[in-house]
């Protein structure tokens, strides 16, 4: 059973679906879910809430500010600590909602998400349980491993650039996101990447190949799992990706590896689009679990 859903985000209207069981049975726990860089929620998170919906959980799925459904200037802006904010925000009116009960809420979040998912379950303690998958880890280390060091400079120069040009009044630099031909400029230039987007894409008719330069400026100086160490004593699952080149595989163990109890780690073989559609059952029943385990343990039926 699902439904639309808006709710205010200090002044930016935020759309997205409610999903809940087909016979609840009083108030549901909930969980609050949203898609990672650059993607909304049609690629594939409707996949998810279905089966935790089908557990006797409550899902509610946003679009980030500046995409998808949701309102927000300038389009294809993403910054980071406004997303995680809007998790918040998300939170605070999944509270509110007459089905879901307040004091058992999870959040769910993937990718860059994933990495808000640890900044989240670090600072804000309405949340009881958090599930990270193939998370952002570290953006300074991810885009060493993604920028060649001859380009380093350029990019820098490019970011300066874009900034001034921007306190002028000019409108901000704009990057695609996949190459637009066999070469080119792109924020995801990998094979996986663009065949995740383009097939996603095909569900998701709100989905744009571009985003803010800005935007991956704000990447590169994002660090989430500084926080990691900080989300006990709310349990935590990690679902890492062996082969993720774009998150990094080793960097996610590492991460994983400060955090306290209580924890746990899944590990799907494959790169960092796997847990989608490919290793999709894996990943969605593993999050499944972990959320009746730790929001209604003596009523959710996985």
């Amino acid at each position: 059973m699902r439904r639309d859903i808006e709710f205010n985000a200090e002044g930016v209207v935020l759309r997205g679906w409610l999903y809940l069981p087909e016979h609840p049975i009083g108030r549901v726990p909930g969980v609050v879910m949203a898609h990672g860089f650059t993607a909304v929620k049609e690629m594939y998170l409707d996949r998810y809430a279905e089966v935790f919906a089908a557990a006797g959980l409550g899902v509610l799925i946003f679009d980030h500010r500046n995409f998808g459904a949701s309102d927000g200037e300038p389009r294809g802006e993403i910054d980071p600590w406004a997303q995680v904010r809007d998790y918040r925000h998300a939170i605070s009116f999944a509270r509110t909602l007459s089905e879901i009960d307040p004091r058992r809420i999870g959040i769910w979040g993937t990718s860059y998400s994933g990495g808000h998912a640890l900044v989240v379950g670090a600072l804000d303690r309405r949340v009881r349980c958090v599930v990270s998958q193939v998370p952002a880890i570290s953006g300074y280390q991810a885009s060493l491993r993604r920028v060649p060091a001859p380009q380093v400079p350029a990019l820098l120069a490019a970011f300066a650039d874009d900034r001034e040009r921007r306190f002028r009044g000019a409108p901000p630099a704009m990057r695609p996101v996949l190459p637009r031909e066999p070469g080119g400029p792109a924020v995801f230039p990998g094979e996986d990447a663009m065949a995740f987007f383009r097939t996603a894409a095909e569900h998701a008719p709100s989905w744009r190949n571009e985003i803010t330069l800005r935007s991956v400026e704000m990447a590169r100086e994002y660090e989430p799992a500084v926080y990691i160490s900080r989300i006990s004593p709310t349990p935590l699952l990690v679902i890492a990706a062996t082969e993720d080149t774009l998150t990094g595989t080793d960097l996610t163990l590492d991460a994983y590896e400060r955090a306290l109890q209580p924890k746990q780690l899944l590990l799907i073989p494959g790169g960092h689009f796997i847990p989608y559609v490919q290793e999709f059952s894996a990943s969605s029943g593993a999050a499944r679990d972990w959320f009746c385990s730790h929001l209604t343990p003596e009523r959710c039926n996985p």
